[in-house]
Parts: structure tokens; C-alpha cells; sequence
């Protein structure tokens, strides 16, 4: 959203004084006490004023979007809610999948009884082949009894293998289920407030719909675009001030510039600017339209 830039045009009265009462109306009628003001050197009731529109932004702001098919079961938050990072907002029908993920885990349980099976019996084949080893090495058996032993052994190897891949692969399924699951639950991804409800019980659904809208309350930010002439003269740490655009002469806020664009749009000449409120933000909520004043450059 492209910032719009007003210019206060300072009437010139006739007198040498910059403390002259006359000069600080003519200056500008919307000028900021000098706390709210980008730097603390300037005389700002001698200049000008730039304004500079912005939306009120927070940084988390998303919509929670379906990540499967599936209908909606039920709601546990309606628009106004405060949550907390990870809260169920809502679910969806599980009945199916919650059956899958039991025979998942039932084969799992079954594959490694199977396994143990194997592994066990590898074990008491492995010693019936060293003691054939060691008849064979007395010569008290012939040559076939020892290889007979010898390929039984490493004949339930192989199976041991194969049941271990079995495992293996039943635990990823369970796994998948799970995971599965997890996603018919409806969950705040972090912590703010339910802003929007778009959907409702027994509604269908299908993967990326949107659920709901979450935004976080703080902190609020403003981010506007100046003119080129200002870069190098606002940075990061510079304190300004900040009126709600609808109703400037409610009330002032503060904010600190926390980040300057390190290129010049070349489409606008514009910097981009963005300002983080401090102190009390009472009165302000994200989306609103605010502007943001610095002192004019020459």
C-alpha cells in the first residue's frame, strides 16, 4: 500500500523569532509537542511537516487455512477470543481417520511381536550352527550337516530383515495417521486474538479453505514510504511522532524506527519506513490508517 506524503506549507510571519507564537501556528496547525518529533536538534516549529499515511500493521497476521478435506465437527472460538500459540480453534470429523490410525497401530504391535519371533529364532539357530562348527571341526559330522546349519542360519537372517522392513514400514504408516490427525484439529498458530470466523458446523471443506483469521494485538507497527530526500536523515533508533488519521487531534503516539528500505523505489523515488509504537497504544488497532510526522528536510 503506497503511503501518500501531505505537505504543511509554512506561512512566513513577520517576525526574526522562531519562538514566536505566530511563526509556530504559521509553521503547521497539526504540529507534534517536541517529544513527538524525529530529533531532538531541529527547531520543528520553523519548519514545515511532512506526514507520512500508513496502515497499522502487526507482524502475525494469517489466515488458518484447512490442511485437509474433511467437515467441520466442531467450533471452540468465536471472533473476539483471545488465544494462545497452539489452542484448538476448532476440528474436523476424525471418526475415519482415528479408525485407520487403530489398525495402524494394531499391525505395528502384531510386526513386532513377528520380529521378536524371528530374532529369536535366529539366536537358537546361530548356536545350533556353532556347535556344528565345532563337530565338524572334530570331524564327528559330514560336510552337508554343517552347511545345513550353516544356510539355516543365515536363511532366518534374511527373514529377520524382511519382518524388520515390515516394522519399519507399519510404523510410518502409523506415523502419516498420526500426522493425519493432528490435522483435523483447528489450532492457533500463535499467540493473539480470533479476528474472523469463516466457516461453520457440518460445512465441507477442502484443503487451504479458509477457517479462520488470527492476528496478534501487539506490538503495532506503521509502515509508510517518504520521499528520497529523506534517506540518510531518518534511521533506525530516530523516535517520531504518530496521530490516528481519522481524528488526528485525539490523541498522539510515539514510535521508533526499527527499519529503513536500503533502496530507492525507482518507480516513486520512495524509501519504505517502518516504525514499531512504544508506550501505551490504547485507541489503536491494526488496519487502521495513522500518520506518521517527521520533520521536513530542505
Amino acid at each position: 500500500m503506497i503511503a501518500v506524503g501531505v505537505w504543511l506549507t509554512a506561512g512566513v510571519a513577520c517576525t526574526n523569532s522562531p519562538a514566536s507564537p505566530s511563526a509556530t501556528v504559521a509553521a503547521s496547525e497539526s504540529t507534534m509537542p517536541a517529544a513527538h518529533v524525529a530529533t531532538s536538534t531541529a527547531n520543528t516549529s520553523s519548519l514545515p511537516e511532512f506526514l507520512a499515511s500508513g496502515p497499522i500493521i502487526v507482524e502475525n497476521e494469517v489466515d488458518v487455512t484447512a490442511q485437509r478435506d474433511g467437515v467441520v465437527e466442531k467450533i471452540t472460538c468465536e471472533p473476539g477470543t483471545p488465544v494462545r500459540k497452539g489452542q484448538i480453534l476448532g476440528a474436523l470429523d476424525d471418526r475415519q481417520i482415528s479408525a485407520d490410525l487403530e489398525a495402524a497401530r494394531a499391525k505395528t504391535r502384531s510386526t513386532e511381536n513377528d520380529l521378536k519371533n524371528w530374532e529369536a529364532e535366529a539366536k537358537v539357530l546361530e548356536v545350533d550352527y556353532a556347535r556344528a562348527q565345532k563337530l565338524w571341526d572334530a570331524q564327528i559330522i559330514p560336510k552337508e550337516q554343517l552347511d545345513h546349519a550353516r544356510y539355516k542360519a543365515e536363511s532366518d537372517q534374511w527373514d529377520v530383515k524382511r519382518v524388520s522392513e515390515l516394522l519399519t514400514n507399519a510404523k510410518a504408516t502409523e506415523q502419516s495417521l498420526e500426522l493425519e490427525l493432528e490435522k483435523t484439529r483447528i489450532s492457533a498458530p500463535f499467540d493473539g486474538i480470533v479476528a474472523r470466523r469463516y466457516i461453520r458446523v457440518g460445512q465441507s471443506v477442502i484443503r487451504n479453505d479458509r477457517l479462520f483469521w488470527v492476528t496478534a494485538v501487539a506490538p503495532l507497527r506503521i509502515r509508510v514510504t517518504l520521499p528520497e530526500k529523506f534517506l540518510g536523515q531518518i534511521h533506525p533508533g530516530v523516535v517520531v511522532g504518530i496521530t490516528p488519521a481519522e481524528n488526528s487531534a485525539s490523541r498522539s503516539y510515539r514510535a521508533k524506527v526499527i527499519q529503513v528500505s536500503p533502496v530507492v523505489d525507482p518507480s516513486s523515488d520512495t524509501i519504505e519506513v517502518l516504525a514499531e509504537l512504544t508506550g501505551s497504544t490504547a485507541g489503536l488497532r491494526p488496519g487502521m490508517r495513522a500518520d506518521l510526522h517527521v520533520p521536513n528536510v530542505p
